[in-house]
């Protein structure tokens, strides 16, 4: 099982296939419901059709590493089936092939296999012996993966963008602007205060909100040195994490495990979702992504295998409790705090918007903000939407969304940054065709005219074939993974 899961999961192998097409297409909303027939049909295009089975091993095959499939999931990944099976079949109608010559120089020319700039042998069965996969099976799937790429290379072909849109792209991002702008927050430090009745009454009609999920497990981190005693991740490593898998398939649990393999003793630790003791106070030394998947695991599972990053757990649960915080917790206090400021934050820069909205908040209103609050206005020119020496990247991307003589509210996303700016000056900037830059800039035209290319395609090839999709089958999936 963990084998199977591993497949697809190593990075070498999977830089290779993503890094080299990724298709950007989804469809989905096609055909009627097939009356009668087969009944494990669960798609039909252009008379062939694909069963149930065909269906759950793609989604097998293309499941991220330890990825939960939730029924919700389900329509979207048929989308991604039909969008496969249609790719195949334009493939096919173009005549667009790989001779054996060429995927063999494709193969030999990743950068992976290579070894003092030349291809290795040695470190491709390497390769395929790390990610469990026949050089038979990688090399059809580089095989497919070429041909996607030659057909969209085809269809975008040819593509040049004007000199109007490249102009147009460089100076989207390169132009300066001069603005002013009142920071907020220096404004909410002085009217957000609250006091103890407020905060009291706040914590007394939310106190849901303070009771937090803590779980306590014991764990141990495997490596090839406690498992196999050496520093190689190597086949019998592997062997040895299937072998451990299909013990707690069978129920075993933690201390029969470590006895098996002569493991050292399993550390503990409770914590919440956000990696905090029972205290809220200290961080479990645990990498996030381990506390956010020990967290998403089903209440049958107590006892679990996780990959992390090329790192393995073996994790037990031992207990998981709801437990209601205090009002006296320093972390709860500070919570509710942040929660009221949030909200008022909320509240003023939605009155503030919508006043800008219905021009009824202008240049001389922003003045006047300053003057009556005594706070001070800032005026600075932005070199570039590069240009964060002093507001952050998120700020400025919004800023450059409007045009010249504005007043607009900016924020990020969690309110802990907030301003009012007026949009003083836009200065324009052109680019010479000689520089490297035009070209740059060029090529990134490109892309989104290709992009625009590509939505089009998109819609003519969900017409080109006749679509049927079996809607009793795809419930059948669905409630496989309820």
């Amino acid at each position: 099982m963990l084998g199977s899961i591993r497949k697809f999961s190593k990075t070498i192998y999977a830089k290779i296939l993503l890094g080299i097409i990724i298709i950007p297409f989804v469809f989905w909303g096609m055909g009627a419901s097939l009356s009668g027939g087969n009944k494990n049909v669960i798609v039909v295009i252009e008379k062939e059709k694909y069963s149930i089975q065909e269906f759950v091993d793609f989604i097998r095959e293309n499941a991220k590493p330890n990825q939960k499939i939730k029924a919700g999931d389900i329509e979207g990944l048929l989308s991604t089936f039909i969008g496969e099976k249609l790719i195949e079949k334009e493939i096919e109608d173009y005549e667009i092939k790989l001779s054996d010559n060429s995927l063999s120089k494709l193969i030999k020319h990743q950068k992976d296999f290579m070894r003092e700039n030349k291809f290795s042998r040695t470190e491709y069965e390497k390769f395929l012996l790390k990610n469990n996969i026949t050089s038979i099976n990688f090399e059809s799937q580089m095989s497919k993966q070429e041909k996607k790429k030659q057909l969209l290379d085809f269809i975008s072909g040819g593509i040049m963008p004007s000199k109007f849109l490249v102009n147009q792209s460089y100076d989207k991002i390169n132009q300066k602007r001069s603005i002013e702008f009142i920071y907020l927050n220096d404004l909410f430090k002085k009217k957000l205060n609250f006091s103890e009745e407020q905060i009291n009454s706040y914590f007394d009609n939310n106190k849901n909100k303070y009771t937090e999920i803590f779980k306590s497990v014991r764990l141990i981190e495997l490596n090839p040195a406690n498992l196999v005693g050496n520093n190689e991740f190597n086949e019998i490593f592997f062997k040895k994490l299937d072998e451990m898998d299909n013990l707690i398939i069978e129920g075993k649990n933690l201390d029969f495990i470590i006895n098996k393999f002569n493991l050292k003793k399993a550390d503990s630790f409770t914590f919440n979702k956000s990696g905090l003791d029972i205290n809220s106070e200290n961080i479990v030394g645990l990498p996030k992504n381990l506390l956010d998947r020990i967290f998403n695991l089903n209440d049958s599972e107590t006892i679990t295998l996780i990959e992390i990053k090329d790192k393995y757990f073996v994790v037990e649960i031992v207990k998981t409790e709801s437990i209601q915080k205090k009002i006296e917790n320093i972390s709860v206090r500070k919570k509710i705090l942040l929660e009221l400021k949030t909200i008022e934050k909320r509240k003023f820069l939605a009155e503030l918007i919508s006043k800008i909205n219905k021009n009824s908040f202008n240049k001389s209103d922003f003045d006047r903000l300053s003057k009556d609050e005594n706070i001070s206005i800032s005026k600075i020119t932005l070199e570039d939407q590069e240009d964060d020496k002093i507001l952050k990247k998120e700020i400025v991307n919004q800023i450059y969304r409007f045009s010249e003589n504005k007043v607009i509210v900016v924020h990020d996303i969690d309110l802990s940054e907030n301003y009012l700016v007026y949009i003083d000056k836009i200065m324009s900037v052109t680019i010479s065709e000689n520089s490297k830059a035009y070209r740059d800039y060029k090529n990134l035209s490109k892309l989104g005219v290709i992009n625009d290319l590509y939505n089009t395609y998109d819609n003519y090839i969900k017409k080109r074939y006749k679509i049927d999709v079996n809607y009793q089958a795809l419930d059948t999936v669905k409630n496989y993974y309820n």
